[in-house]
């Protein structure tokens, strides 16, 4: 049986005001370490490394039904800094690419 994926499709932007030696994509460690809280915490699990995907940056999660999953996704697209324009796609463990599902405004 599959199991439920939420991609988090984050634009791929740089981070205003970054210094040419820094990072210019921040907000990527920054949602990783809110995902790492939540699978602390029991609201989702990691389901794989967040890769560059042409234009946005993808972040997975499982481990919750949809409206759990979608209700981190929300919040990943709410953090500070994070690029405006983040949306989700509900898939699962059996897809064969990336955006392969249903699509989701995230707020």
């Amino acid at each position: 049986m599959a199991t439920t994926v939420v991609e988090i499709h984050v634009p791929l932007r740089e981070a205003p005001g970054h210094a040419q030696d820094e990072y210019p994509f921040p907000w990527i460690e920054k949602i990783e370490d809110f995902l790492a809280q939540m699978e602390d915490q029991g609201g989702a699990e990691v389901f794989d490394d967040g890769e560059e995907f042409g234009d946005v940056y993808v972040f997975f999660i499982t481990g919750g039904d949809e409206g759990t999953l979608l209700a981190v996704a929300s919040r990943v697209a709410s953090l500070d800094e994070v690029p405006d324009g983040a949306f989700a796609v509900v898939t699962d463990d059996e897809a064969e690419e990336f955006g392969c599902g249903r699509r989701v405004e995230l707020p």
